[in-house]
């Protein structure tokens, strides 16, 4: 099968492997959509820890079940489906609470763990094994593009329910005009916001304008104005959001999301999902602003499939985000647009 392999980090080939066996607890699934993520640069640059190589990547895509283990009920041959990367051990406290995205037997295959693209291999291939815990019977209204963002929009989700979901009226604020930050801004206008601010920065025009297209009602461009953080509190009547959701990646991010909450507002950190990033913050800006300050990361309990359902009533609306659609056969084009933020590239989507 055709397949990306990253044979060592900083390299990467499309080549041919063969068609994984999937064990008595797994289904194979023919990749029919796939796409790429910022995190993949992460696994490419070798800084995404529990990876080994060579490695096949991708953590964003759906298909159709073509074989299933011995062990497997709920699901037969024909089921389309979109895919949740985190597998947990289910024996762990962790695992316990549900909060399998914080398995404490991450990369270890032998207690039943998996990282679909991460700690085993993903969907940039044409056919990808995986437990089947890890896949979401895709609703009728939805195909396969939809099952390649089942993931996505769980991520997007479960950042917003971590600080208890947005309150009907409340003033938003989102950090990063990526795709995560316009599935949030989605979904913050759909429970209900009162007021959406999407905030961006160099490069992020394109990306704003799109905001606005998907349910922010104002944008500020960092990069255009003396004080983000002054700007947001100047549009939320000099109060700051009441809730800010962050999906830029960082340091300075992440202190901005700080300073432009009110006083009691909720902040979820997301976008930091590898080391390296450092935050310096007056911690008086959280103490006496008696600030609510969540940490996310993926998405457990299921999310996903109540991210498909948000898509599939029409809440959720994925098409602007694909941005361009090719054969995966032409990934090295798919990678150098991404890579390289090209001809307003969000979400390259392959087809095997």
């Amino acid at each position: 099968m055709l397949a990306v392999q990253f044979p060592k980090p900083d390299e990467y080939i499309l080549t041919d492997i063969p068609i994984p066996e999937p064990g008595q607890g797994d289904v194979l699934v023919s990749v029919k959509s796939t796409t790429i993520c910022a995190t993949d640069f992460k696994v490419f640059h070798g800084k995404f820890p529990g990876v080994t190589y060579p490695h096949v990547p991708g953590h964003e895509w759906g298909g159709e079940i073509v074989d299933v283990g011995s062990q497997v009920s709920g699901l037969v041959v024909g089921d389309r489906v979109g895919v949740e990367v985190h597998v947990g051990c289910g024996l762990c406290p962790r695992c316990a609470e549900g909060l399998y995205n914080l398995c404490e037997n991450y990369g270890r295959p032998d207690t039943g763990h998996a990282h679909i693209g991460f700690t085993v291999p993903g969907g940039l291939a044409e056919y990808c094994a995986i437990p089947a815990q890890a896949v979401h019977l895709l609703p009728q209204e939805l195909n396969f593009d939809h099952g390649a963002f089942t993931d996505t929009v769980g991520i997007a989700l479960w950042a917003i329910e971590r600080a208890g979901g947005v309150r009907a009226g409340e003033r938003v604020a989102v950090i990063g005009p990526g795709a995560l930050g316009l599935l949030a801004i989605q979904i913050a206008s759909t429970q209900g916001a009162g007021q959406v601010i999407a905030v961006g920065s160099t490069g992020d025009e394109e990306r704003l304008a799109m905001a606005l297209v998907t349910g922010a009602d104002q944008v500020v461009n960092a990069a255009k104005v003396d004080d983000p953080i002054q700007e947001v509190r100047q549009l939320t009547s000099g109060k700051g959001a009441d809730l800010v959701i962050e999906f830029a990646g960082s340091a300075l991010a992440a202190r901005q999301s700080i300073e432009m909450a009110r006083r009691g507002g909720r902040i979820v950190l997301g976008g930091a999902t590898s080391p390296g990033r450092r935050l310096d913050v007056d911690l008086s800006t959280i103490v006496r602003g008696h600030l609510d300050v969540f940490g996310s990361v993926a998405n457990p309990r299921g999310i996903s499939g109540r991210a498909n359902e948000l898509m599939a009533k029409g809440h959720v609306d994925i098409e602007p985000l694909i941005t361009h659609r090719m054969p995966l056969s032409e990934f090295p084009g798919a990678w150098e647009l991404f890579e390289n933020q090209i001809d307003g590239v969000i979400r390259p989507m392959m087809y095997p």
